[in-house]
C-alpha cells in the first residue's frame, strides 16, 4: 500500500471566497467582542434609576454583565444602545460562517487566545505595524493560502514589532487585561532583567511573548517605551518582519483583523529559529510549520520561496544553507519544495 506524504490539501474555491468574505468583514471592524457578542438588556437599580448594560459571556466561559449607558430613554443612552445592538447583530450574523470554516478544516483559535489578541487589535496595535507571529501566525498563514494542514496547537501569543509603533502611549499590560483574562508580568530568573513576557494568573499556561527585531547577534532585551513593557530582541527577527501582510484571526464566536508575516519569510524564518534551537523540542514545531508552508508555495506560488531566500543577509544565508537539509524527512511527497529551497538530495 502506499503511504500519503502530502503535508497539505487545498480548500474549494467556494470556501475561500467565504474565507475572504469574513477577512473583510474583519478589516471594517475596529472594535472587536472579547467575549461572546452577547445581547443588550434593561436593568434597574435600587434607586429606581434604568440603563442599560451589556450581558455576554467571557473567555473564561462565564457571564457578564457591564454598565453600557443610561438613563433608559435619555437620546445618549438610547444612541449607545442601538449602536451596540448593531455591533452584536454585525458579528452573530458571521457566527455561522466561522463556525463553517472551522468545520472544513480553517484554523480556528480558542476564547482565551481570541479575546488577547482582540484587546490589542482593540487598541490599534496591527495597524500601528505590530505583528502576530508564531504558531498562531501560522493558522493565519494557512486560512490565507487556502490550505488546509495539521494544526499545531499552543498557548503562547507572539506579538512582534520592528520599530516604534505609533501609537502614543499604551500601557501593554493594562491593555491585556481588558480581556478580562488576569494577566501578569513573567520575571526572569536574573531579577535584574525586565519582563518581556505576561501570562494568565493561576495555572493556565496562557502566555503573551512581546518580540523586537534587533541588529544584535544574540537574544537582548529591547525596551519598547511606547508599550510601557520590554521586548525579547531577536536576531533574524528583522528579516521576518520587513514584509507583511493583513489577516484574520478566527474564532467560533467572533474574528479579528491582524497583521502576519508573508508566507515565504515565514516558512524560511522557521528553518533559521530551528537551527537556533536545535536541543529545543520547539525545534521540530518549526521545521514542520516551515515544511508545510514551503510545500503549498511551491506547488501555488512559483518563485516565492527562491525570493525569500535571496533576501537573506549573507550570515543568515548561510545558517539557512546548513538546517534546510532537515526539512527533507518531511518533504518526500514534494519535491517541488525541496527544489525550490535548493535542498541536495
Amino acid at each position: 500500500y502506499s503511504v500519503d506524504t502530502r503535508l497539505f490539501s487545498l480548500h474549494s474555491r467556494a470556501l475561500t471566497l467565504l474565507y475572504s468574505e469574513v477577512e473583510a468583514a474583519a478589516e471594517r471592524s475596529h472594535d472587536v467582542f472579547v467575549g461572546t457578542a452577547g445581547s443588550v438588556i434593561a436593568r434597574q437599580n435600587a434607586s429606581g434609576f434604568r440603563f442599560y448594560a451589556h450581558q455576554f459571556y467571557g473567555p473564561d466561559g462565564k457571564r457578564k454583565e457591564k454598565y453600557l449607558a443610561g438613563p433608559i430613554g435619555s437620546s445618549e443612552a438610547d444612541a449607545a444602545a442601538q449602536t451596540l445592538r448593531l455591533r452584536i447583530q454585525e458579528t452573530k450574523a458571521l457566527v455561522p460562517t466561522l463556525r463553517l470554516l472551522g468545520r472544513e478544516g480553517f484554523a480556528i483559535t480558542d476564547p482565551k487566545t481570541h479575546a488577547t489578541v482582540a484587546s490589542l487589535h482593540n487598541r490599534g496595535l496591527f495597524r500601528a505595524g505590530a505583528v502576530l507571529v508564531g504558531s498562531h501566525a501560522y493558522g493565519v498563514v494557512l486560512n490565507r493560502l487556502g490550505a488546509r494542514a495539521a494544526a499545531w496547537a499552543t498557548t503562547d501569543v507572539d506579538i512582534a514589532r520592528a520599530a516604534r509603533l505609533p501609537v502614543g502611549f499604551i500601557d501593554l499590560l493594562a491593555t491585556l487585561r481588558e480581556s478580562g483574562i488576569e494577566f501578569v508580568e513573567v520575571p526572569e530568573l536574573d531579577r535584574k532583567r525586565p519582563a518581556t513576557s505576561f501570562k494568565e494568573t493561576g495555572r493556565s499556561r496562557l502566555v503573551v511573548d512581546l518580540l523586537a527585531a534587533t541588529d544584535a547577534d544574540r537574544p537582548t532585551v529591547v525596551d519598547v517605551p511606547e508599550l510601557h513593557a520590554h521586548a525579547a530582541g531577536l536576531p533574524d527577527l528583522g528579516y521576518l518582519l520587513q514584509e507583511t501582510q493583513p489577516g484574520v484571526l478566527l474564532a467560533r464566536e467572533g474574528c479579528c483583523a491582524v497583521r502576519v508575516p508573508v508566507p515565504e519569510r515565514f516558512a524560511i524564518h522557521k528553518v533559521l529559529v530551528s537551527a537556533h534551537r536545535r536541543r529545543n523540542p520547539k525545534s521540530e514545531k518549526d521545521l514542520l510549520q516551515a515544511a508545510v508552508v514551503s510545500a503549498i508555495l511551491a506547488e501555488t506560488h512559483a518563485g516565492a520561496l527562491e525570493s525569500a531566500i535571496e533576501s537573506l543577509r549573507p550570515k543568515a544565508r548561510r545558517t539557512f544553507a546548513n538546517a534546510r537539509r532537515a526539512l527533507a524527512p518531511h518533504l518526500t511527497g514534494h519535491p517541488r519544495a525541496i527544489e525550490a529551497l535548493g535542498i541536495e538530495a
